[in-house]
């Protein structure tokens, strides 16, 4: 079996399952943001009255942190409630972050776990070598009732990326290129099993990027074998004792593709869809874009090493006058070790609005939405038509350091010319 379905027969009681099958398994943690107020709706109407384990669920307030609106205020405090009543042990509220983020870092993160959140960016746990997805409010609220919840096993595909990047191509480049050649829809319900040289020499942030965007491709989860960084983040973080699955020699996996990321320049994601990707330096060739935002931000680009790398490209530096640049820490944690490396000081220095930690303008509701007519460059997830506001306004994404480059030369810029 591969280790994915390894995790699937440990949590549903099996000695073995295969691609297809439907199996009741076990959750090690559930995670509800504060856009699935529902959850609390349908916990009730399915008459449940405490959580399973007040151990083993949070909700986690990052998409309007702070609140924005008097809705969403008051979704915040039902959600407050819930959890004060069921005394749960942890609670993420707006000073916290992503979810993604802060599940990690709280060392709620282990190798070998099934982890359940309402939001589709979960597969970002297969950095660790979890198997996280997403699910609606309903399945949810079945979670925290029960502690299980039912999957049908996916197939397993494995992105095999080899070689090593060249200076000023970075994860998100690789993983926009690997979704230019699959496609949005070419991995629908399946596990993306990322292996190859390039994985193994991985950081836990550039491991969290590429699983991440896992899902774009429709994946139901991914999946990458836990390296020596990774087990020596979750063993600084956690005392719980974990398992790390491992695939059995000669597995078969149902499709193959290969990608030698030596080879990569930057890549861009075009308006208005994550696989309408391009070599970065080609578009910037072709034409002047002109771009009157950057973003840097996210549960893709928003840790420590992505203001790390925007701010050695500004530091000293200014945008131009009529542009912004917003950048938003993915949790508490990345933004005070920021502060304390000076990263925040140089992007403010050289015009960055730094705003709260969390999902901010990424879903469209605060923090640098954008207007008709307007054209910004991201190191977020998604750019179809409406994602970060007016759904007349245009979004291509690429990585911090692209972001950076951009916004301080006011139009498209390799990344490579300012390094």
């Amino acid at each position: 079996m591969h280790a994915v379905e390894k995790i699937f027969a440990r949590h549903s009681g099996r000695r073995e399952v295969s691609a297809g099958e439907i199996v009741t398994a076990r959750v090690d943690f559930a995670e509800i943001n504060d856009l699935y107020l529902q959850t609390i709706y349908s916990f009730y109407e399915m008459g449940g009255e405490k959580v399973w384990d007040r151990e083993k669920c949070a909700f986690v307030f990052d998409h309007y942190a702070p609140t924005p609106d008097v809705r969403s205020a008051g979704n915040h405090r039902q959600m407050r409630e819930f959890a004060r009543k069921n005394q749960l042990k942890y609670h993420f509220d707006t000073n916290c972050g992503v979810c993604h983020q802060v599940m990690p870092e709280a060392g709620l993160i282990r190798p070998g776990m099934i982890v359940v959140a309402t939001d589709s960016h979960t597969t970002t746990h297969g950095a660790f070598g979890a198997v996280g997805t997403g699910c609606g409010a309903t399945d949810m609220a079945a979670v925290l009732m029960t502690g299980e919840m039912w999957f049908r096993v996916p197939e397993v595909i494995e992105v095999r990326l080899e070689g090593e990047t060249k200076k000023g191509v970075y994860p998100k480049d690789v993983i926009l290129a690997v979704l230019g050649k699959i496609r949005a829809d070419g991995a629908v319900y399946k596990a993306i099993d990322f292996t190859g040289s390039y994985v193994e020499g991985l950081n836990v942030a550039g491991r969290m990027v590429i699983c991440n965007m896992a899902v774009e491709m429709g994946a139901k989860t991914a999946y990458m074998q836990p390296n020596q960084e990774v087990l020596s983040y979750v063993n600084a973080r956690c005392s719980c004792p974990y398992e790390v699955e491992t695939t059995d020699p000669g597995y078969v996996y149902g499709e193959r593709y290969l990608f030698d990321v030596s080879a990569l320049e930057p890549q861009l994601a075009c308006p208005s869809s994550v696989e309408n990707v391009r070599p970065l330096p080609e578009v910037a060739a072709e034409k002047e874009v002109r771009v009157d935002q950057g973003y840097i931000g996210s549960c893709t680009g928003g840790r420590e090493e992505d203001l790390a790398a925007a701010a050695a490209i500004l530091k000293g530096k200014h945008i131009p006058p009529y542009t912004r640049l917003v950048v938003v820490p993915a949790s508490r944690e990345v933004m005070l070790a920021a502060m304390e490396k000076g990263y925040l000081k140089d992007l403010m220095e050289a015009g960055a609005t730094v705003a709260t930690p969390g999902c901010g303008a990424c879903l469209g509701a605060h923090e640098g939405i954008l207007a008709p007519g307007e054209v910004c460059i991201s190191s977020t997830n998604r750019n179809f038509p409406g994602r970060m506001g007016s759904t007349e306004a245009q979004i291509y994404l690429a990585s911090p350091a692209a972001v950076a480059a951009s916004i301080l030369n006011g139009r498209i810029t390799d990344p490579r010319t300012c390094l």
